[in-house]
């Protein structure tokens, strides 16, 4: 389990800082990257959006620890 919270912190991240950079200087690194609208850059969105409910369950975890 602690492999996929380490693939999810990472996806979210790089969503982070894709969005950073939208927001910024509107440039967006995914699709640079992997072309507009392509199958994979559809399945890097998709896997973002996933890892961000993912780590909704950070949240609880914590809570747990205090």
């Amino acid at each position: 389990m602690k492999v996929i919270n380490a693939i999810v912190l990472t996806l979210v991240i790089i969503g982070g800082i894709n969005w950073g950079l939208i927001g910024l200087f509107n440039y967006n690194l995914v699709e640079a990257l992997f072309g507009s609208a392509t199958w994979f850059t559809r399945l890097v969105y998709i896997l973002v959006g996933v890892s961000g409910l993912w780590a909704i369950a950070f949240y609880s975890r914590s809570k747990n620890r205090s």
